[in-house]
């Protein structure tokens, strides 16, 4: 497997198996918004609900460029795993064009006890489609396997 492969495998996996990440956003006054929340991952792009009324939408039609830092939980100095993910959010709302297709990521995904609150209502939500133009992966486990601890994935 060529090093690209292996680093796109490497964060793929992270992605899929985690489910909680800190959005950093800008409010309008410059000042940093970090909030976590959790995502729902197809593919490198992270998918998050909200009700259209949150700081971070807010933030995020104002301007869309976007922060995200994913990590698995530290069992060990060596387990340490992450991603910060930089690029930008498009907000969808029902009715706009692939918001349907990316719900349907979104409801596999929902525990049956959510489905009683506004995730039971896709006219409540929007969702936050936070797509990457780079990532930074962080695997010190992986230094057994020959790779520097922080990689770079450019999109």
């Amino acid at each position: 497997m060529s090093p690209v492969a292996a680093l796109e495998e490497d964060i793929r996996n992270l992605l899929a198996t985690n489910n909680m990440c800190v959005l950093a956003t800008t409010d309008p006054g410059g000042a940093p918004h970090a909030t976590p929340v959790r995502y729902f991952a197809d593919g490198f792009t992270l998918i998050v609900t909200s009700l259209g009324d949150s700081p971070k939408i807010r933030n995020l039609r104002a301007d869309p460029r976007m922060s995200a830092g994913v990590f698995a939980p530290l069992t060990t100095p060596e387990s340490s795993r992450g991603a910060q993910l930089f690029g930008t959010a498009q907000i969808l709302t029902p009715g706009d064009p692939g918001f349907d297709a990316r719900w349907q990521i979104v409801t596999r995904s929902i525990h049956e006890t959510e489905r009683t609150r506004f995730l039971s209502d896709p006219s409540r939500c929007v969702l936050a489609v936070l797509t990457p133009a780079r990532i930074v992966y962080t695997d010190h486990w992986r230094r057994r396997d020959g790779h520097p601890t922080r990689r770079t994935l450019t999109l």
